[in-house]
């Protein structure tokens, strides 16, 4: 393996200026660059090596650590010199908890620094690719970590609100300092800011935008968290392990711990573990509809890459925030079929030609076709990507019901069947579903005679009885045939998330010494196999009435419970048969430190005996194509 790959492919787990339209005399030797737009997007005539570097402290609203100061948040900046004489340049801010541990990206990239305590080194590629197109770069240190101050909080108003100060401070509302303590402002820029980043850098954004703060123009949010409750939860089952908030927490603040016990304290007893109940922990840490960030405050346009197979951002997260952004907010999108992935290692040149036009316009004013392509690109399988008006598609509703033979059809059956709530992989569930297994019950249609696509949310409605007060429900949808599809399950020193090192690199924008812009090659990792989970869903009963609060079962007391699955989006083949799976705990949801993996305290199963009345049940789907 090569030095760069030893980089670590597997880290745990976003105006009003001159332009100059191509065709116009070519800048002489000494005549300042202005920003160039050839073909609707910005020309790289700008020096990345003589861009300047600086950094300020930016004092935000709150104190995190209770230490009676307002928390200062470290932004390191990098703009072209010509910033410096009157050219008014947008900003793409990059916010991050991991520029110490365990570094930003797939490669674990960190910052270096010259002798003045300027970056040199700034992870990712944004700078060496935007900078020179004329745009500042600003990378923050998430509120505290890095050389920020203050306590991280998982999620919390505080991590928000540090990254809307900088917004603040881009548009003149908030002061910043030099290392001398003396005010700084930033007069260089025209103060419209898009955000981007992944994971938790792409909930950061979400948040930030969900303030409704002037001068954020638009997001990048990748494969980014919208509601913390659903990264570690799941319908009251817990699926990161105990702990996870505190965990993480104390992962990206290399301080001593002692410096933040009071919100590890906090952290750990407002998760709520012992229940995984929705609570007002969660409501903070809820950038739909929170208290401190709302879909609907958004005015900034949105550009939102998601996985269908991320297990840790699930659907969800992407679909219920993206159907509740008010309708005047301008959007984009790509739903894939990969995990917990950064596009810019899926559709390279695609993205990047894309992510410049969607800037240019958002934040230049530049006059291109990114608003009048389709808003949707959706990928079907490995190389296989069509366009659509929006996500989910137009789809009709269709349900199906399982019968007492195990096929799955249209009409009610009668009958029942049962099954023990175990702890299980989803491979362990859906395999052999013609065997007889206590832990699980499987349907099957017949071969489908035409092709079947579903897009959107389904839903399952299961009519039960248990002999204990609760149980952990489980369902799959699961495609029954031979089929190369991408391998989102793999996780090696070369391969994750649905992709595989191809060999080679890319480099992005221009470089210097310390910062090359350089990245591995990768490209779709596929497996060939007759079995597929496509989506899943869980609920624990006892929340069947509410997520707050929970509710036992009189044991054989019949039950009505209704619940959504994951959304998804997906083609079963013709020849293919659609299965419904019911079980118990899924050994899948139940991610590890690295957020993958199994964590071994996570949800264990009940042992309850759940008992299914067949007429009563029934899996509701989003067919576009197909019957």
């Amino acid at each position: 393996m090569s030095n760069a790959q030893r980089r670590g492919f597997l880290a745990a787990v976003t105006l009003a200026t001159a332009l100059v339209v191509a065709g116009s005399p070519a800048a002489s030797a000494t005549a300042t660059p202005k920003i160039k737009v050839s073909d609707g997007v910005t020309q790289p005539v700008f020096s990345y090596e003589d861009a300047i570097r600086e950094h300020v402290r930016v004092e935000s609203t709150v104190d995190s650590d209770s230490d009676g100061k307002k928390d200062l948040i470290r932004v390191d900046i990098i703009r072209p010199k010509e910033s410096d004489s009157g050219l008014k340049v947008p900003v793409i801010m990059h916010e991050s908890p991991t520029f110490d541990e365990p570094g930003a990206g797939y490669e674990n990239e960190h910052k270096k620094y010259d002798a003045n305590g300027n970056a040199t080194k700034f992870p990712l590629y944004y700078d060496n690719y935007f900078v020179p197109r004329g745009y500042a770069f600003v990378s923050v240190d998430m509120i505290g970590t890095r050389l920020s101050d203050g306590c991280p909080t998982s999620y919390g108003a505080p991590d928000v609100l540090g990254g809307k100060a900088v917004i603040d401070w881009l548009n003149g509302r908030a002061t910043a300092y030099d290392d001398k303590g003396d005010p700084v402002k930033a007069t260089w820029t025209t103060g419209r800011t898009g955000m981007i980043g992944h994971s938790y850098e792409g909930a950061l954004g979400v948040g930030v935008a969900g303030t409704g703060v002037e001068g954020l123009e638009t997001i990048v949010p990748l494969a980014s968290y919208t509601n913390g409750y659903e990264a570690s939860r799941m319908n009251g089952t817990i699926s990161w392990f105990k702990g996870v908030q505190e965990f993480m927490a104390k992962r990206f603040d290399t301080d001593p711990d002692e410096k933040c016990a009071a919100v590890h304290q906090r952290l750990q007893e407002g998760e709520d573990d012992a229940t995984g109940n929705y609570n007002a922990f969660w409501d903070e840490r809820n950038y739909r509809t929170g208290p401190i960030s709302k879909a609907r405050n958004i005015h900034a346009s949105v550009f939102g890459v998601y996985g269908m197979q991320d297990r840790a951002a699930v659907g969800s997260q992407f679909a219920q925030w993206w159907a509740m952004l008010p309708r005047n907010v301008q959007r984009k999108a790509w739903v894939t079929q990969y995990g917990h992935l950064d596009p810019f290692w899926a559709r390279r040149e695609v993205w990047l030609t894309t992510l410049n036009k969607w800037f240019d316009h958002e934040l230049m004013g530049v006059s291109n076709d990114i608003m009048r392509e389709p808003r949707v690109d959706v990928q079907l399988g490995p190389n296989r990507w069509i366009s659509q008006a929006d996500w989910p598609a137009k789809a009709r509703t269709t349900t199906l019901r399982p019968q007492q033979d195990g096929s799955l059809g249209r009409k009610p059956s009668t009958g029942t069947g049962s099954y023990l709530d175990t702890a299980q992989t989803e491979i362990a569930m859906a395999d052999n579903p013609a065997t007889t297994n206590p832990d699980r019950l499987a349907f099957l249609t017949p071969p489908l005679k035409d092709a079947m696509r579903l897009s959107g949310t389904p839903s399952v409605s299961l009519r039960l009885k248990l002999d204990k007060p609760t149980a952990n429900l489980g369902v799959l949808l699961v495609d029954y045939g031979t089929d190369t599809r991408i391998n989102y399950r793999e996780r090696t020193a070369t391969s994750a998330e649905g992709l595989k090192f191809i060999g080679g690199e890319d480099c992005v924008g221009q470089s210097t010494a310390d910062d090359d812009g350089c990245y591995l090659k990768a490209g779709d990792n596929t497996a060939t196999s007759g079995v597929h989970v496509v989506t899943r869903g869980i609920m624990d009963a006892q929340n069947h009435k509410s997520l707050s609060r929970q509710t036992p079962l009189t044991p054989g007391k019949s039950y009505q419970i209704t619940w959504k699955m994951l959304p998804l989006d997906y083609e079963f083949k013709a020849g293919h048969r659609l299965g419904l799976v019911l079980t118990g705990a899924n050994d899948d949801f139940n991610l590890d430190e690295t957020g993958h993996g199994t964590g071994d305290d996570a949800e264990p199963g009940t042992g309850a005996k759940v008992t299914v009345d067949l007429a009563g049940t029934s899996i509701s789907l989003p067919l576009v194509t197909g019957k």
